[in-house]
């Protein structure tokens, strides 16, 4: 697994799709992901600083989370199939060892992260499949 973060938000309101640029965290690999505007727009508002007057989804799953004594330990996004990225939220509750690994999108999973101030990490084969460019050091 290779730690990435979080690079660029493009948001295009005359679209439906928009995408997030993964960056890879010691590296110059970007892996783009394709999503939706509502899950762009709730990363960009956390991102930007922007607390809105009432929780959206991500922030309502976020309060409940930590609500049970649970954390966002990280996300993994594994797979990559038929231009369908999948993802993982791993989850570590309060006073256990092990860990609950729970199904997510990527756009999901990412709005989380960024909430939790938790790592990404994408499989290499998923990075390779998905590479369009290098960023230049």
């Amino acid at each position: 697994m290779i730690e990435m973060e979080l690079n660029k938000i493009i948001i295009d309101e005359k679209r439906p799709d928009q995408i997030i640029v993964l960056k890879e965290k010691n590296g110059s690999r970007l892996m783009p992901i394709i999503i939706g505007y509502l899950e762009a727009n709730a990363i960009k508002l956390k991102v930007s600083g922007v607390t809105p007057p009432r929780p959206l989804t991500h922030d309502l799953l976020f309060s409940v989370i930590e609500g049970l004594g649970a954390s966002v330990a990280k996300i993994l996004i594994d797979a990559l199939e038929n231009n369908t990225f999948y993802a993982k939220l791993v989850l570590r509750l309060s006073g256990e060892a092990s860990e609950k690994i729970i199904d997510a999108r990527p756009s999901d999973a990412v709005a989380m992260a960024v909430r939790a101030h938790a790592p990404i990490f994408v499989e290499e084969e998923v990075i390779k499949r998905s590479e369009v460019f290098h960023q230049q050091p």
